[in-house]
């Protein structure tokens, strides 16, 4: 064999191997990794997924207090376009002599809300002592709103279960004033504590099983129970003690 054939034959022998090692290891043979030309790496996921579900969001500060708030209120002045149509020139009571008392109250959904009262300025300790006590009690309220929100419909409010105080308007079946036009009166939990007819009737459908007395269910008030004493401790007379129909959502300082 001539030098050159040799040459070339040796040359050939060892591209051979080199072709051999590269295939056998994957690689290069210099120990560098090449990636498959065709894979591109994956953006990050926004939502990370366990065993093929996405991540459960972190619950709300409120969600997982492991102690409610404590109760707060606060006493301010209201104007007459604050009051809206729940005030009117005439009424018997000045919006100067009226406070919205903003403070907490417990829901029917086990947490702590922010609501609204307007009160006449006499009775605003009254109500703020007996609301937190219902607060630490955790009785239950479903909403605290002032009546303008309902453009002073005693029957929209009650239709949406509304706990409030002042209306300017008369007495149920009657010309006189009501004492929620002096923002004496408070109306609480309304479906829970209908009005109820002698005969047993309701106006509101919502409110036909809570017609009868007592009654243990949540955000009801029955007879000679805590909440009519809280009320009455504060010279507030309830209104299922009147004779004839009883008025179990009715508060009033004074009686009437």
């Amino acid at each position: 064999m001539s030098r050159t054939r040799n040459h070339r034959h040796l040359g050939f022998l060892a591209l051979a191997c080199l072709t051999a090692a590269v295939t056998a290891c994957g690689g290069t043979g210099t120990g560098v990794t090449v990636e498959p030309a065709t894979t591109s790496a994956a953006p990050p996921s926004a939502s990370p997924q366990v065993s093929g579900r996405p991540r459960t969001p972190p619950a709300s500060p409120e969600a997982t207090s492991e102690s409610p708030p404590g109760f707060t209120a606060k006493v301010s002045a209201v104007s007459a376009r604050e009051l809206g149509e729940s005030w009117r020139p005439g009424c018997p009571v000045p919006t100067e002599d009226l406070r919205k008392v903003t403070m907490t109250y417990w829901g029917f959904d086990e947490r702590a809300h922010t609501g609204e009262l307007v009160v006449h300025r006499a009775v605003t300790d009254d109500v703020t002592a007996v609301f937190r006590r219902l607060y630490d009690w955790r009785f239950p309220i479903t909403r605290m709103r002032t009546i303008d929100v309902y453009k002073g419909s005693d029957f929209d409010s009650i239709e949406a279960d509304n706990t409030s105080a002042f209306n300017c308007r008369r007495t149920t079946g009657a010309s006189s004033w009501s004492k929620h036009a002096y923002g004496r009166a408070i109306d609480l939990n309304p479906r829970e504590n209908p009005w109820v007819e002698p005969d047993g009737s309701v106006a509101h459908r919502n409110a036909r099983a809570f017609a009868k007395r007592p009654l243990r269910e949540p955000g009801v008030v029955n007879p000679g129970d805590r909440v009519v004493s809280l009320f009455e401790k504060y010279g507030w007379e309830w209104g299922g003690y009147f004779s004839g129909a009883k008025d179990y959502q009715h508060f009033s300082k004074g009686g009437g």
